[in-house]
């Protein structure tokens, strides 16, 4: 299916007209035995959101096969996943609409409050991990603002889809509409202009006196969508100032020849592009520049894998058809010589390039490009299906990308904490990880019909954050 093609005129003449890359290309038409691996590639990812979730509390697991906690930005990506696997006919829509009822259901009634233990979240929010069968705060995690907001873009979703008059319909609405309603975002704001990152009941060394976090939500990053929901909060909506202070942080610069606002991980620039559909709206950061937040991702993409030509650390595996750094999982934390070249790798890392940083250890992960489909199909897809050829099963499983690969850890050295090493080939991960496999399968998802994008432009609670983060233009014309 061709991707949906969408109207990028602003609202004032004055503005320049939006800017493509200097590396744009033709519109790209996957072949038919392409289309068949996406098909397979979507399919088993789904199936990793339907069949490892706890079916009793529809917690997801942050990973599997290795016994987990849930995690609650997996949850999101869950929720967003049932309604893509009932339009492809994988599960019925009364099984998806089930398992959505048992999850919203268990997160409005789980326990909300400020003791350090018993609790599932405080002021709306939820805690980063929860135990997969209580689903109680996880050991000493934090309240996660951004994982909260990821789990609501999941609801969100299933608000839209589950449309119907029918009682269960309207009692998954009623449920998000309770739990997007009673999320504090003032209260996260720690008397601050912008969000804070997360809340502690306990004392910690990176805690203020009120018990949150140290750091706040500055630009640019995976908490765009974050802002959105806050601003467009029904209950307790935070100032458009937060936006501009939001865009204020920004880092504009150049890049692998590409020019864009810089954020090392790809998963920044993903993330949130999952369910808003960026295309042809701008705010003031944006119109300043003449593009929109699509390009800018789409600019970034287009960077890592220039690195990844250029490969300036010589690392095995990199080129046109093996590119992708982002979080991932990793062999272990050590340092020694491969192939006469000591090198330093990594366990869970936020892998990534850009003009501010290089955090890279040899590790690819498949989630960089294949989350990267809509904005660089050319590239994005070939690079999946040379993936799934050359490394074969070891890569590509029971749901599709295991996490992440290193081709430079091809021979065996110290004990490693994830994953096994073909020897001569490279080292592999064993787990898929929650929030690594839904960028996949809703990026897919969007490129192919524009599913999420749909949903959520439908939204009158999307709009009010976008419109009231002074976004313009394009589809939300008229509508602010």
């Amino acid at each position: 299916m061709a991707t949906l093609a969408l109207s990028v005129a602003t609202s004032c003449a004055s503005r320049p007209p939006l800017a493509t890359s200097s590396s744009a290309s033709a519109p790209f038409t996957p072949t038919a035995p392409q289309q068949a691996f996406l098909d397979t590639l979507s399919r088993r990812t789904f199936d990793f959101f339907w069949q490892t979730t706890n079916p009793r509390n529809g917690l997801t697991p942050d990973r599997w096969p290795s016994k987990s906690f849930s995690s609650v930005a997996a949850v999101g990506f869950a929720l967003t996943a049932y309604p893509i696997g009932v339009e492809h006919g994988w599960v019925s829509r009364d099984s998806a609409r089930a398992r959505v009822l048992t999850t919203l259901r268990f997160f409005w009634t789980a326990p909300q409050g400020p003791a350090r233990t018993g609790m599932t979240g405080y002021k709306g929010f939820f805690y980063h991990f929860l135990d997969m069968e209580t689903g109680r705060r996880f050991e000493t995690v934090e309240l996660s603002t951004i994982d909260t907001a990821l789990l609501l873009a999941g609801a969100l979703t299933c608000r839209q889809y589950f449309a119907s008059d029918d009682a269960t319909d309207r009692e998954i609405r009623a449920l998000t509409d309770s739990l997007y309603a009673r999320v504090d975002w003032q209260w996260a704001r720690d008397s601050a202009v912008v969000v804070n990152m997360g809340w502690r009941p306990d004392s910690a060394a990176y805690q203020n006196a009120r018990g949150f976090n140290v750091s706040s939500w500055r630009g640019y990053d995976e908490g765009m969508l974050l802002y959105v929901l806050a601003l467009g909060s029904p209950t307790h909506p935070i100032t458009p100032d937060a936006w501009t202070e939001w865009t204020r942080t920004y880092r504009w610069d150049r890049f692998e020849g590409e020019e864009f606002v810089q954020f090392a991980p790809l998963f920044g620039h993903q993330y949130s592009q999952l369910w808003i559909d960026f295309r042809g709206i701008q705010d003031a950061y944006m119109r300043q520049r003449g593009i929109d937040y699509f390009e800018n991702s789409r600019r970034a993409t287009l960077s890592q894998r220039a690195y990844a030509m250029r490969n300036a650390g010589a690392w095995r595996g990199r080129g046109p058809l093996e590119w992708g750094l982002t979080a991932s999982d990793g062999p272990l934390d050590s340092t020694f010589i491969v192939d006469g070249r000591t090198r330093e790798f990594h366990t869970y890392w936020a892998r990534g390039v850009d003009a501010t940083e290089v955090r890279d250890d040899g590790t690819i992960a498949p989630t960089a490009a294949g989350g990267s489909i809509p904005f660089a199909p050319e590239i994005v897809v070939p690079t999946l299906v040379a993936m799934r050829h050359t490394y074969g099963d070891s890569l590509f499983g029971r749901y599709g990308f295991v996490d992440a690969f290193n081709p430079t850890l091809h021979t065996g050295g110290p004990p490693l904490h994830h994953g096994y090493i073909v020897n001569g080939l490279a080292w592999f991960d064993r787990d898929y990880l929650g929030i690594d496999q839904g960028p996949i399968l809703g990026m897919i998802e969007n490129w192919r019909s524009g599913f999420v994008w749909q949903l959520f432009r439908k939204d009158a609670d999307i709009v009010r954050g976008l419109c009231r983060a002074g976004f313009t233009g394009g589809w939300l014309t008229g509508r602010c």
